[in-house]
């Protein structure tokens, strides 16, 4: 596997990675925020980003953890997805948020939907004794958004710069 490939599949596979974290822990750690912050720097030095690309993208990422760190403090997503976000749209910049939002408010309206909807059902004992559905189950638990944005990160992650120079 060449380095071209592994960093191509970088961001889609800790995008997974977060989706599933979220799915059975309904947390999404600093690491893995981290994790993607650093690897899409080391992505951009590798393949030559503009300067001012890169300072666009990092403005871009700044703007998002200012606007979503004002939703988490009045309590509209929690701490993990805000972080989740400014990560992601630093692969992404400017031109690919918008896109990127609304798929993921898209998505996590539909899985929203899907999951009250279950929230009504009665969860099955034999699937009880598994404490991440429990918990997905349960009324006063919230949403594992990450979810719906790491599905949103990944569909337009192929309209980049970045997937663009690594697919050639």
């Amino acid at each position: 596997m060449t380095m071209s490939t592994v960093a191509l599949f970088f961001f889609p596979a800790l995008m997974a990675f977060a989706a599933s974290s979220d799915l059975l822990t309904m947390r999404i750690s600093n690491r893995l925020v981290l994790l993607l912050a650093g690897g899409f720097f080391a992505v951009a030095l590798a393949i030559n980003m503009p300067m001012q690309d890169l300072a666009m993208h990092v403005l871009c990422s700044l703007a998002v953890l200012a606007v979503a760190f004002t939703f988490f403090a009045m309590g509209w997503v929690g701490g993990g997805d805000a972080k989740l976000a400014a990560a992601t749209t630093l692969w992404l910049g400017f031109g690919l948020t918008l896109p990127y939002l609304v798929y993921s408010a898209l998505f996590g309206g539909l899985l929203t939907i899907v999951i009250l909807a279950l929230r009504r059902l009665p969860l099955f004992p034999m699937l009880a004794r598994f404490r991440w559905l429990e918990r997905l189950h349960d009324n006063k638990s919230g949403v594992p958004y990450g979810i719906a944005m790491a599905a949103a990160g990944v569909m337009v992650y192929s309209n980049t710069a970045i997937f663009a120079q690594l697919s050639v």
